[in-house]
Formats: C-alpha cells, structure tokens, sequence
C-alpha cells in the first residue's frame, strides 16, 4: 500500500486495498495465507507527520506443532503508524511495516487448541482423534 503525500487532504483520507501474502513473501513452512490480506486506512497529515491507523484481517492456515494438522487462523490486526515527512517526500510505501507487523504476531509454535494431545511418539497417531493400539496410551 503507497501513499502519495500530496492526495491527503486535510479532513484525512480512508483507503482500503487487497494484497496477495506473496507480495510480502508472508508464507512460511508452518503458515500459509489462503486469502488476500485485506488493509483498511485512515490516513491523516499533521504539518509533517503522516499518521495511519491500519486494521489488518486474513485468513490463514498454520501445521500446529504438536498434531500436525492443519488449521485455520484468523487475522485481525489494528495497528498505527506514524511517519515524519520530509519535503522531498512524494510517498509512503506502508509494505514493509505490514510485513513486520505480521510476522510479529506469528506464534512460536502454532497450536489448534491448547488441548492438543499431539501425536503418539511410538506409532504416530493423533492422539486428539482417539487412542491408538501401540499400547503407549
């Protein structure tokens, strides 16, 4: 998401915008984007500050770390920047600060639910869909 300094009038400016996760290279091994991020701004200027108040949502779908299986997260973010502007500035690139705020929030270690059982460490079955009959449970 740009912003051209010279389009935000002085009651502010409101945007919203789609950007692909690839664009911001967010996938990882244990976390994949399966919709557009979806960005809404406001934008205000203040002599030479530019600040945005951004909300963030996706969905995503992340491999919890104990079971393996995969599942859904939803991504709902609010956030505020604030830039000082320079007179040479013509606009704001806000890519780089949604990427970071993004992988900020990413877990450690992705769980389903905090109940997961995980898998069994002698046959390998999900513990969370039943026992298994390894005798280990």
């Amino acid at each position: 998401m740009k912003i051209i300094i010279n389009q935000v009038p002085a009651e502010g400016l409101y945007l919203e915008e789609e950007i692909e996760s690839a664009q911001l290279d967010l996938d990882t091994a244990l976390i994949k984007f399966r919709s557009p991020l979806k960005l809404a701004a406001r934008i205000t200027r203040i002599t030479n500050a530019l600040m945005v108040d951004l909300n963030m949502k996706a969905v995503i779908f992340a491999d919890c770390s104990r079971c393996l299986s995969e599942f859904e997260w939803v991504f709902d973010k609010d956030i505020q920047l604030s830039y000082a502007l320079d007179s040479s500035d013509v606009f704001i690139d806000l890519k780089p600060n949604i990427r970071e705020e993004i992988i900020l929030d990413y877990p450690i270690k992705p769980l389903c639910s905090l109940s997961c059982k995980g898998l069994c460490v002698k046959c390998g079955k999900n513990k969370n869909e039943g026992g298994c009959n390894c005798g280990s449970t």
